[in-house]
């Protein structure tokens, strides 16, 4: 009976820790989304590792500061973004593998058009807190 319960309580705290993780890279990838269309070099230094590779749909690939640039002076301009079909795996306890659709509103300087992406998200857990690592996007 005793290993009974021991295999059960262990059991039960995986899978709390795993709903714990994965509630914490959802609340990062929001935190992500909502830096995109308002964003703040704190906020966006924040949920970005300093090693990030930023890639873009067009083939541009920026650092963390090239990134972070980027949107502070507006050259890359979300003014809004949905994200579906949502699917994060971890392949180990410290990186989150997070896949969606980003169907987003952009500012070219004259207009708003439309784009459609899919992408891929690598979080890695640095000093307790999940930090975007990579992204790579591609057209839909």
């Amino acid at each position: 009976m005793k290993r009974y319960l021991l295999i059960l309580s262990l059991c039960l705290i995986s899978t709390i820790s795993f709903s714990q993780s994965k509630s914490d890279v959802e609340n990062a990838v929001e935190k992500l989304r909502l830096s995109l269309v308002n964003p703040t070099v704190e906020n966006l230094k924040e949920i970005s590792s300093t090693s990030l590779t930023y890639g873009h749909s067009s083939g541009v690939i920026e650092n963390q500061d090239e990134f972070i640039e980027a949107l502070i002076s507006g050259a890359s301009d979300f003014r809004s973004i949905e994200l579906k079909d949502q699917t994060i795996i971890f392949p180990n306890k410290n990186t989150a593998l997070v896949r969606h659709k980003l169907h987003a509103q952009v500012w070219d300087g004259t207009k708003t058009n439309p784009i459609n992406l899919g992408v891929l998200l690598v979080w890695v857990k640095e000093k307790g807190k999940w930090k975007l690592t990579a992204r790579q996007a591609f057209r839909l």
